[in-house]
């Protein structure tokens, strides 16, 4: 059975034979993006936004604190406000690029998760850094109670003495 081909599609069918490694890897290209969850249309967040959905909840924490320091003997029901000098941070890689005379700059590391997006490459997150603490209890009042607060608190946040207040407040 012989076929006569017309004249384009037997240039095609040419092109097509010539061709056919590369339209091969075009077309799983094409497959690969069209994936979900490649990377092909979503876009990433940026490294602050991912710093910060990591990032440290200070009313959380405070409220967390508060269940924690009523489970203390005569202390009754806490309420605890606490104050950062500095909020939780991320230690980004970095890379030094140094000259012949010493001088240079730093640029920091990122990688390619495909589609144009990149990301930073965190080395370690820092806790914050508290300022003071008030904590206010009914019982607030006896030095008993006040020093097992303190301790408490001292622990947790790594606030010295000077930098926590008890008070004494209504239950």
């Amino acid at each position: 059975m012989n076929v006569k081909w017309p004249k384009l599609a037997l240039e095609w069918k040419g092109a097509l034979k010539k061709y056919r490694s590369a339209l091969l890897v075009l077309a799983i290209g094409v497959l690969l993006l069209a994936l979900p969850g490649s990377g092909g249309g979503e876009s990433r967040a940026s490294p602050e936004t991912a710093a910060q959905e990591e990032g440290f909840d200070l009313k959380e924490f405070e409220e967390k604190l508060g269940r924690a320091l009523s489970g203390i003997d005569g202390a009754g029901e806490t309420r605890v406000v606490l104050t950062l000098d500095s909020g939780s941070r991320q230690v980004l890689a970095q890379d030094l690029d140094r000259d012949g005379a010493g001088g240079g700059g730093s640029t920091t590391v990122t990688l390619g998760r495909g589609g144009g997006s990149q990301e930073v490459v965190p080395l370690q997150t820092l806790a914050p850094s508290f300022r003071g603490a008030l904590v206010v209890c009914p019982g607030g009042g006896d030095p008993a109670v006040r020093l097992k607060l303190v301790e408490a608190v001292s622990a947790l946040t790594g606030l010295g003495a000077d930098r926590v207040s008890i008070c004494a407040g209504n239950s």
